[in-house]
């Protein structure tokens, strides 16, 4: 089979489609996977830098995290799946390849309404936002929601989420352009970060200086004590990406008096069970959203997988609103 293929770690130069062995005949609980869409992440780019390797038994050098497609064989333990179905989920690697070995408990069946292409831009940004801002941040009732980076592919699917479920929510971003857009998706509040990340201000200016119930922070450690200042009391600040560094002070003082609750949370190191629960909250919760059309997957741009090096200089330069989705 061809797949996406890392020679050596470093530039997007290191990267081709080689011709790989097929995945075993599945067995069990697993199911083979025809893949025809991939989408493309920024775990993809360090995987590629040699910065952030796959959990043990998948590959280094073909990365992927999330895929849609056909399956094309079935485990003998499998009941709920058929050859033929349309099928969609996460993985710990090696999605960017025309053959995808995978539990059956981490696919879910692609609504009628979306393309593999559509398809394949939803399971990482949904998964992870559906997980962090509602399984893990609770966000409830009249509570408010706080999105940073609210352009990129899980911010636009929190945002979206918390509209669906009827929450204010406030996003941030180095770009006004990027704001402005999101606001077809009915973001409430639009800050711009483009210098100093100095937004706790706005923040309660424009909550009448309560702060925001729950944050999910993309960016990481040049926000955090801005974050801390944001934040309502009995507040929660879900810790999902680091683009912005990995090591910060902590006013230990703000969270204590604050009785606020600091989450870190990642899906590609889960256990398959963990996996596979956060896969059926989002069946049981985010499909009905998007078979209707009140959620939809946002992409900015599709490249076929022959052209795996642009699609990673494209991602990499900042400028994408939304997924980046690649085609086998």
């Amino acid at each position: 089979m061809k797949a996406v293929y890392i020679r050596e770690f470093g530039g997007p130069e290191n990267l081709e489609i080689r011709e790989v062995p097929d995945p075993p005949k599945p067995t069990g609980t697993e199911v083979l996977v025809r893949v025809r869409a991939a989408g493309l992440n920024r775990a993809d780019l360090l995987q590629r830098r040699g910065h952030y390797p796959p959990a043990a038994g998948y590959s280094p050098n073909i990365p992927g995290l999330e895929f849609a497609g056909e399956v094309a064989e079935i485990g003998e333990a499998v009941r709920d799946l058929k050859t033929g179905d349309r099928v969609f989920g996460i993985t710990a690697g090696e999605a960017q390849a025309e053959f995808l070995k995978i539990d059956h408990r981490l696919l879910t069946r692609i609504p009628d309404v979306l393309g593999f292409t559509e398809a394949a831009a939803i399971p990482e940004a949904f998964i992870t936002a559906h997980d962090a801002v509602f399984t893990q941040g609770h966000l409830q009732n009249d509570e408010t929601l706080l999105v940073h980076a609210v352009g990129s592919g899980v911010g636009l699917a929190a945002l979206q989420l918390g509209k669906a479920f009827g929450h204010r929510v406030i996003g941030t971003s180095r770009t006004q352009a990027k704001l402005e857009r999101c606001s077809e998706f009915g973001l409430d509040d639009a800050i711009v970060t483009a210098n100093e990340p100095d937004f706790a201000a706005q923040v309660l200016s424009k909550t009448n200086g309560r702060g925001v119930d729950v944050i999910l922070d993309l960016v990481g450690a040049s926000y955090f004590e801005q974050n801390l200042k944001s934040l309502a009391p009995k507040g929660r600040l879900m810790l999902v990406g680091m683009t912005g560094g990995n090591k910060t002070q902590i006013d230990l003082g703000t969270i204590l008096s604050k009785r606020l609750t600091l989450i870190g949370t990642v899906l590609r190191a889960r256990s398959l069970e963990e996996k596979a629960d956060a896969t059926h909250a989002f069946a049981a919760d985010v499909i009905p959203l998007l078979a209707d059309g009140r959620v939809r997957p946002n992409i900015d741009r599709v490249f076929d997988v022959q052209h795996i090096r642009a699609a990673h200089e494209y991602l990499e330069s900042n400028e994408s609103f939304g997924k980046v989705i690649l085609e086998f």
